[in-house]
């Protein structure tokens, strides 16, 4: 995605709310994503949550997946979507979580929420979360796409359980819907004999806490092979040179036992 386009994206996000990139993932990595979820919910035995009506009775979620193989890692630094998501927040920014949701027929809508609801700031603010929903089938009206209330980002929050009315983020196979974390939202209802499915890569400011704890769920053996920018990402950089060291180090040198690390004091920053 060129500079001119990406800056369009992240326009549509500060303005809107929200913005789709059609067929952004590529095919083999919409195959390969499928599979590895079939498998695991297949290996794990996932249910929906019967009793839960915000992630829903008729919908199945898998959680912690940057633990759960390959196709997962090539997720959080996809090239379509984390340029968009750092100009939203900034290069600082976290894996929040990384799960999927698959909505299965007769689920009924989701309460409009916003995802940056349960941290106690006043609305209107800067963007602390940005989260991107990626279509691993179609997303239709009819199938439960994610609605959406447009320019709501700029509103205090929404009454949980409230009736607004909502558009509907339809979108093919291989899009994904990125969203300012502040956004009105909820997943549809699924009318539909078939599965809605998507992946749901979220990420934060380098200064919130992660919704996932990224620390303890990842091995250190697992993380030591991931790239450098993954391993920022979820938590082992530290931001800004001050936040999230460890005695004037970084977490990623005391893992890797390599590199270099300047703190904001030995910037002369203060």
């Amino acid at each position: 995605m060129d500079e001119a386009t990406t800056q369009g994206h992240i326009e549509q996000v500060r303005t809107q709310g929200y913005t789709v990139i059609e067929n952004a993932i590529e095919p083999d990595l919409v195959e390969a994503l499928n599979a590895a979820l079939t498998r695991l919910e297949r290996d794990l035995g996932a249910q929906a949550a019967a009793n839960n009506g915000f992630e829903g009775r008729n919908t199945v979620r898998l959680y912690n997946l940057l633990a759960r193989g390959e196709p997962f890692e090539r997720v959080p630094v996809h090239p379509a979507v984390l340029p968009i998501v750092e100009g939203v927040l900034d290069a600082g920014c976290l894996i929040s979580s990384l799960s999927s949701i698959a909505i299965d027929p007769g689920e009924s809508a989701q309460p409009i929420h916003a995802d940056d609801m349960v941290i106690p700031l006043e609305k209107p603010h800067a963007p602390i979360v940005c989260n991107s929903m990626w279509a691993l089938t179609d997303f239709t009206a009819a199938n439960g796409a994610t609605r959406l209330v447009p320019g709501s980002h700029r509103r205090e929050n929404p009454e949980y359980g409230g009736a607004y009315e909502t558009l509907p983020a339809e979108m093919a196979k291989g899009s994904v819907l990125i969203w300012d974390g502040a956004l009105w939202h909820g997943g549809g209802t699924n009318t539909t004999d078939t599965r809605r499915t998507g992946v749901a890569m979220n990420y934060c400011a380098g200064f919130i806490r992660q919704q996932e704890n990224q620390q303890l769920g990842l091995p250190p053996s697992l993380v030591r092979r991931f790239s450098p920018r993954l391993q920022e990402l979820i938590g082992y950089g530290v931001y800004r040179g001050l936040i999230g060291h460890i005695d004037k180090d970084s977490p990623a040198r005391r893992l890797m036992g390599e590199g270099e690390f300047e703190s904001i004091w030995d910037r002369g920053a203060g």
